[in-house]
């Protein structure tokens, strides 16, 4: 049984001739050129969904809770060992 599944899409005469130009570049077919470049981008818009600025008050309120004692250890130890999304 193979693990490997197929994704199929369509593109633009001009689209693919970009991939390929960027793929020849870089020594990878295009298939494997446009994995990666779709991964690369599937783990950019899962980071910024974990990612966030606080202003300078709000940052002192945030660090104030993350220095009170632990009130759940297992569900920090639960949260700290599973997989980040983008290693499913």
């Amino acid at each position: 049984m193979r693990s490997e599944k197929t994704i199929n899409l369509r593109a633009s005469v001009s689209k693919r001739e970009l991939i390929d130009h960027a793929a020849t570049l870089t020594g990878k077919s295009r298939s494997a050129f446009m994995l990666d470049a779709s991964c690369e981008k599937a783990e950019e818009v899962l980071a910024d969904q974990t990612h966030f600025t606080l202003s300078a008050a709000k940052l002192r309120a945030f660090n104030a809770k993350l220095d009170k004692p632990i009130a759940d250890a297992a569900a920090l130890t639960r949260l700290l060992t599973r997989r980040a999304p983008w290693e499913r």
